[in-house]
């Protein structure tokens, strides 16, 4: 039978997700929304970071509450990504050009911001229009100050008022690279309080993105950041959002799964967002009869467990893992729940064979050097140090026959 023609995959393994498939963290939405989007509506300046692992959603539900505030609320979205970013000048850049491209949901807003920015467009091009980057390169250190910051965003919002905007939404994604210069806690520290403490304040919603290392990182440089934001957690998605996630996904492109087939998507991706889409990925692509059975769940499973591996996971990690050696090992710390990161050794050792547990030492050790786990809170207990590589061994834990050596 010939192959199904193939549209758009409704999966995004390496970007956040479209509106219309997001699912889930209710709680922290409404926190957001009343806490942060409400408050700068009304005026009251207000700073989020939204902290959590590598993967699990972040600059998805950043897009998605930035839409809401967009849509309901008045606020101006301005969403600048920091990856590469190591300075204050070049942050100062990312977001004048994520200014440049704001307004989409509105025509008007985007005319307006492009018509004050124009010195910075140049050319149109196919994928819209170039950067005169001399000028933004020019003009960056005037604004890579908190108060040139406050000053241009204010101004952003001024020429935005008769459009109905009541404030601006500024999200700082990717800060890993940006939150290691120490200037950087200094600048969102002093963006923040001056605005706070301005007799007619901008009424802006400041919203960070990163893991909580970078936040603590960011408290170590300068310890008043601690009371600065209020810290959003993200955490997997449950049982019933993972598998609302599937069904709407797979529904939204036609294909229908079988309940066992959704059973093992929502059992093998644990809510974590990144594996959720890589899963889905592998089993839109395999699919050639428009139905998803248990046999193509697996299957899909097993490539995306490869993929994690490839990707993710250190290669010299990735090879260790898949040692003959410790492949038993490895399936029997996998039994736990992919969300458990800390495994006890006597726990585990209860289920080795004799032959397993004298390796079991060897093992251990390895993996620490290879930083794969490290030596948790008491005696004897020890954390996985990434999510992915924990992820990569519950995925590989369904294979039929262990790997080669």
């Amino acid at each position: 039978m010939p192959a199904i023609s193939k549209g758009k995959s409704p999966f995004y393994p390496g970007q956040p997700v479209p509106l219309e498939l997001f699912v889930g963290r209710k709680d922290q939405i409404e926190r957001i929304m009343s806490r942060g989007v409400m408050q700068v509506a009304q005026g009251k300046p207000i700073a989020i970071y939204v902290q959590g692992e590598y993967g699990i959603g972040k600059s998805s539900l950043a897009g998605f509450v930035q839409a809401l505030a967009e849509k309901e609320y008045g606020l101006h979205g301005i969403y600048a990504s920091l990856g590469g970013v190591t300075d204050l000048t070049e942050l100062a850049v990312a977001v004048m050009e994520a200014t440049i491209h704001s307004g989409a949901v509105a025509p008007s807003r985007s005319e307006k911001i492009r018509n004050w920015l124009a010195k910075y467009i140049g050319k149109p091009e196919f994928f819209g229009f170039s950067y005169d980057v001399g000028a933004l390169k020019q003009d960056a250190p005037s604004i890579s100050t908190h108060m040139g910051m406050l000053g241009f965003l204010g101004e952003a919002r001024n020429r935005l008022a008769d459009t109905g905007v009541n404030g601006i939404f500024l999200v700082l994604d990717e800060i890993n690279g940006i939150s290691a210069n120490p200037q950087f806690a200094y600048f969102i520290k002093g963006l923040v309080d001056t605005n706070a403490m301005s007799k007619r304040p901008v009424p802006l919603l400041v919203m960070l993105c990163g893991v909580e290392e970078r936040r603590r990182e960011m408290i170590r440089h300068h310890p008043p950041v601690d009371r600065l934001f209020d810290v959003i957690d993200t955490e997997p998605l449950n049982l019933s959002e993972t598998r609302e996630f599937f069904a709407r996904a797979l529904e939204s492109v036609q294909i229908k799964v079988e309940p066992q087939a959704l059973d093992v998507l929502v059992r093998y991706s644990a809510g974590f967002p990144k594996i959720m889409h890589l899963i889905g990925d592998a089993v839109y692509w395999t699919d050639e009869d428009g139905v998803i059975n248990e046999g193509d769940a697996l299957h899909a499973t097993l490539l995306a467990a490869q993929e994690v591996g490839q990707k993710y996971v250190d290669q010299q990690v990735y090879r260790a893992l898949r040692s003959r050696d410790y492949h038993s090992i490895l399936k029997k710390i996998a039994q736990a729940s992919p969300n458990e990161m800390r495994f006890t050794k006597a726990a585990v050792a209860s289920g080795l064979t004799d032959s397993e547990k004298k390796k079991f030492n060897n093992f251990l050790q390895r993996m620490k050097r290879l930083n794969v786990i490290r030596a948790g809170d008491v005696q004897g207990e020890y954390v996985f140090n990434h999510r992915m590589v924990r992820l990569y061994i519950w995925l590989n834990s369904i294979r039929k026959a262990p790997p080669t050596a």
